[in-house]
């Protein structure tokens, strides 16, 4: 296409600047399998969506490998989309067993699930885990977005405590790890998520709070060096990593202010967290197809529950608690009421596939040039077993993976496989991550 415009290319109007999303008049968007060296590739997006307390695995597991034919239960809110998502099953979390830790499971599950790492036991400040596959790829890719990551939820979640067996509440709350001593809180509130993803502060107000902003920071790094004499040795890393945070808030502030602000959607824009779960599990949806289809980021996350969430379901029948159904004892009714509670988290992210799939971009939808991995760090709830995991893969990953079917690896096949193969797809070559041994076979 001769006279293509440029992705820098922005609207200009009342003395602001807008960057555009990818549009059919850059070009044809060409995938990462493709290697041309002519076109520019299309922006391979990947989000991470996390619900608690495993699944009602009978009820999850397709009966036949191959082309994805008749859908089991819990998966059949997705029967219109069986051409946009593979069934993943014998993947392993090995870092969330005990290892020698004893209990604790439901920390584990979710600290380890993309890391890939045995997280330190203590409910102290010495928390330990690793570095989480969409922070490895915000360190490479972020600096071409205007956020290099965003990591949102729909539970709020302690950050300090005992929550699970002698685990920081740090471990069953958190997803993503910037390091292994720093974990990044998500943002529950929809209202907070919008304001961070289109800058919706008057351009007046903004200048002043980045102002104040910075003044804060300088302060606080003025203020502390004269306490590093008088800290331990944890105490001074603990502060290096504070200040690493703040140096990190500022190039996210320079980053912002050197790129052109991103149009505001035509969405009316969330005012609070909705009293009702469904429209908080919804909005949050919403806002990562919002932030893809903007190009504001490439990269996302987002907890649908905390680890080992207690939450009862009664809008759709379920008064009990989910983590004690979980432990349902074999008991037939509580089996069912857990397929409930897990049919219910597939029907809101059927709608989040389908509205990524209704949005044309270059030669094809938004959803062929996005990885969406959905799951949880254990397989059945009761038995706290964390092989074969319940994981869906949807989206084509602009064009490097075959969707519509289940595909079985093998047994005790580490879940960092599928994070380092997600990897390369997004040119981003790591020797491991985590436990990993290397990349899975068979997704193309």
């Amino acid at each position: 296409m001769p006279n293509a415009l440029s992705r820098r290319t922005v609207l200009k109007g009342l003395g602001a600047a807008v960057a555009l999303p990818w549009l059919e008049a850059m070009g044809p968007l060409t995938s990462w399998a493709a290697g041309s060296d002519t076109k520019k590739p299309a922006p391979n997006r990947v989000a991470f969506c996390y619900v608690p307390n495993g699944k009602n695995m009978a009820d999850w597991t397709p009966k036949s490998v191959g082309n994805l034919d008749e859908l089991p239960h819990i998966l059949q809110p997705l029967k219109d989309l069986k051409s946009s998502f593979n069934v993943l099953t014998g993947l392993t979390a090995d870092k969330a067993r005990a290892n020698g830790d004893g209990g604790g499971d439901h920390a584990r599950a979710l600290s380890a699930f993309l890391t890939g790492c045995q997280p330190r036991k203590t409910d102290g400040t010495d928390i330990r885990a690793g570095i989480s596959i969409d922070q490895v790829a915000a360190s490479r890719i972020g600096d071409l977005t205007r956020l290099s990551s965003l990591e949102i939820g729909c539970e709020q979640g302690s950050m300090a405590g005992n929550c699970d067996s002698g685990y920081s509440c740090v471990y069953s709350s958190t997803m993503s790890w910037r390091s292994a001593t720093q974990p990044l809180p998500k943002e529950v509130n929809p209202k907070l998520v919008f304001e961070r993803l289109f800058s919706t502060t008057p351009n007046a107000e903004r200048v002043k709070q980045d102002a104040r902003r910075k003044s804060i920071l300088d302060f606080v790094r003025e203020d502390s060096s004269d306490l590093r004499g008088k800290l331990g040795a944890n105490d001074q890393r603990k502060l290096e990593e504070y200040f690493a945070s703040i140096r990190d808030i500022e190039l996210r502030i320079e980053r912002a202010e050197k790129m052109p602000p991103v149009k505001t959607p035509d969405y009316k824009a969330p005012t609070q967290i909705p009293a009702v779960y469904e429209e908080h599990v919804k909005l949050m949806y919403d806002l990562v197809v919002l932030a893809f289809q903007a190009d504001v980021t490439r990269v996302a996350t987002c907890v649908l529950a905390n680890e080992g969430s207690n939450k009862p379901y009664p809008f759709i029948g379920v008064s009990e608690g989910h983590h004690d159904l979980s432990h349902h004892g074999n008991d037939a009714k509580k089996k069912e009421k857990i397929r409930d509670i897990n049919t219910f988290h597939v029907k809101n992210l059927a709608v989040f596939l389908a509205k990524l799939k209704s949005i044309p971009e270059g030669d094809g939808t938004l959803l062929d040039h996005c990885m969406i991995a959905y799951g949880s760090g254990n397989s059945d709830g009761n038995a706290h077993n964390h092989d074969d995991l319940p994981i869906l893969l949807a989206g084509g990953g602009c064009g490097t993976i075959k969707t519509g079917r289940h595909i079985k690896f093998a047994k005790e096949t580490p879940l960092n496989n599928l994070w380092v193969s997600l990897l390369d797809r997004m040119s981003i070559k790591v020797g491991n991550l985590g436990d990993s041994t290397g990349s899975l076979q068979g997704l193309v």
